[in-house]
């Protein structure tokens, strides 16, 4: 068993990895059993017992590498969601992790990279697949991934249009009570996938996208009778549709099109009655090829720390 190797590692990001007072590399040698010493050129890694495992732990560096120089800010609240899923990542999975490459960089020029495991398995199966189902709990970042792939794919001009829809459930048999016309009744449904597209692109490509309808952001119901073809489509809150509007939107996808559904089983907001159409669709077509389903796990929520444990205490229901 190699019991010590060299890193190489220039001193700039040294720095950014480390972490202050180096509690990155301390988080890296109490997982790994390894020992760092960064005081000379590179990092010096040594083997601590025979647990120790060196190859993890190049791995994650590997990771930690790509991802600094991609932008993302290294710091142990994000190492210790880098390793939440897994115990001992091998040197495979660790790679699986972080794409050498931004999948998109937003309007400041900010890389756009996947920040947990499962983001990560989500960009790596629409390699794959024309229909993914992403399936989790608020603040995951399922709908703004989904929507910097689709963005992503329009300016690589793999696609020639978006379309990102939502069901307005909430509205109901209310809706006629809001003041406005239809249009304007609907965009508060409308308002998170609009945030995600402002945060992306600029205000003017965003406005030409739109006039031009290369973007098209619109309730569920107007997919009824469409047909779209070298279409990106992104269907959100997937939880709140019924069984039969799951199957009208994924009967909607044409040729050279790609879709993804993002939603949170555990957040329905229909009738006493009603079947989910995201839980319904996810069993019937587990098994069908090009359909993929990704589950997000409540310790991937990236909002205030706070929102993670309440997703776990609504889960567990108050049990011990």
């Amino acid at each position: 068993m190699v019991q010590e190797v060299r890193y190489p590692l220039s001193d700039d990001f040294k720095r950014i990895i480390a972490g202050e007072n180096e509690t990155v590399f301390r988080m890296v040698e109490d997982r790994f059993s390894v020992i760092i010493h960064a005081r000379l050129s590179g990092l010096r890694i040594e083997a601590k017992g025979k647990s120790a495992d060196i190859s993890g732990a190049l791995a994650l560096l590997d990771q930690l590498k790509i991802a600094a120089k991609n932008g993302t800010f290294i710091s142990p609240k994000y190492l210790a969601r880098l390793l939440g899923e897994e115990k001992s990542p091998t040197k495979k999975s660790a790679k699986a992790f972080i794409p050498a490459e931004p999948i998109f960089r937003n309007k400041l020029g900010i890389p756009v990279v996947p920040k947990t495991i499962s983001q990560a398995e989500l960009v790596k199966v629409c390699e794959k697949n024309d229909i993914i189902f992403a399936d989790g709990p608020a603040g995951t970042g399922k709908t703004f991934l989904a929507v910097a792939i689709a963005v992503a794919s329009l300016e690589n001009h793999e696609v020639e249009r978006i379309c990102l829809v939502r069901p307005a459930v909430e509205a109901g048999e209310s809706l006629g009570y809001l003041p406005g016309d239809l249009k304007e009744k609907i965009a508060p449904y409308l308002r998170p996938i609009q945030d995600s597209l402002a945060e992306l692109l600029p205000s003017e490509k965003l406005k030409k996208y739109q006039e031009e309808g290369q973007i098209e952001v619109a309730p569920l119901a107007y997919m009824r009778g469409r047909t779209l073809k070298h279409a990106f489509i992104i269907l959100d809150e997937a939880q709140n549709t019924t069984i039969p509007q799951m199957q009208m939107f994924l009967t909607r996808l044409g040729e050279h099109s790609k879709a993804i559904i993002t939603g949170d089983s555990s957040q329905i907001d229909l009738g006493p009655k009603q079947v989910s159409g995201l839980a319904h669709a996810i069993r019937l077509l587990s098994k069908v090829r090009g359909i993929a389903h990704i589950s997000f796990p409540p310790t991937d929520v990236l909002r205030h720390p706070l929102v993670r444990e309440i997703v776990k205490a609504y889960e567990s229901g108050g049990k011990k």
